[in-house]
């Protein structure tokens, strides 16, 4: 079995290197079982070294000008070959635990795809709660974390990849049209699953952005409901390019 690693990212050189690093090791448990992978960084307008430094651990590099999560997925799954696709985050770290889990459900069960749970270290008591909420949705719901995100590729082709109206929670999206296309393959028992072991990502926007820049994102969302996750200029935590 072949797996594409897709990874968006732009201006990532400051923690681009250790993660390539460490997913590079972690993916010796696929080599070890006798599968293979291939390492796809798309290059999402980046100004810095990211694309240099991806070359350096022997990814392939694609680009993609228009700055957008949905798109700079899309752009790297275009070029991918895999049997499955894994996103994951430039910022984010997965253990070889977390790969043995997911050749472990594929092999005994039909996994569509899912995600993983995830982890950083936090600040203070409400990013504490905000994350464990999280948690419990994503295990409740099988909504997949854009940190950690995987899909048979051929269900990816079918459903036209990440939904590009969206600048973000794409994944989400993404994650509801897997779980319908489940329920559709239910006499082949398909399944998506959050797997137990988790991603470790980045806690850096906790210190870039304040309480009250997170508040006014949830009153905006309150106000005005999933509109604000269709224009980039309402999203300035994704969009501004504060590394």
């Amino acid at each position: 079995m072949k797996f594409s690693i897709i990874i968006p990212a732009f201006n990532e050189e400051a923690l681009l290197d250790e993660s390539l690093r460490e997913l590079k090791e972690s993916l010796e448990v696929f080599l070890a079982e006798g599968h293979s992978y291939e390492l796809i960084l798309c290059d999402n307008n980046s100004t810095d070294k990211t694309p240099e430094i991806a070359i350096s651990h022997g990814a392939q590099v694609i680009f993609e000008p228009e700055n957008q999560i949905s798109k700079a997925r899309n752009r790297g799954a275009s070029i991918a070959s895999g049997d499955y696709f894994i996103f994951i985050d430039a910022d984010s770290f997965a253990s070889q635990e977390l790969f043995r889990e997911l050749l472990g459900k594929i092999s005994k069960i039909n996994v569509l795809g899912g995600g993983a749970l995830v982890y950083m270290k936090t600040n203070g008591l409400i990013s504490f709660l905000t994350l464990h909420i999280w948690r419990c949705i994503s295990r409740l719901f099988l909504w997949a974390p854009g940190s950690f995100i995987f899909c048979q590729r051929d269900l990816f082709r079918s459903l036209g990849g990440f939904s590009t109206e969206y600048f973000a929670s794409e994944e989400i999206d993404f994650s509801k049209r897997m779980k319908r296309a489940a329920k559709q393959q239910k006499k082949e028992n398909a399944r998506i699953v959050i797997l137990k072991n988790p991603i470790q990502t980045s806690n850096r926007k906790l210190y870039l952005y304040s309480l009250r820049d997170y508040f006014k994102l949830v009153v905006s969302y309150l106000r005005h409901g999933e509109a604000v996750l269709k224009k980039k200029e309402t999203l300035p935590i994704w969009y501004d390019g504060k590394r």
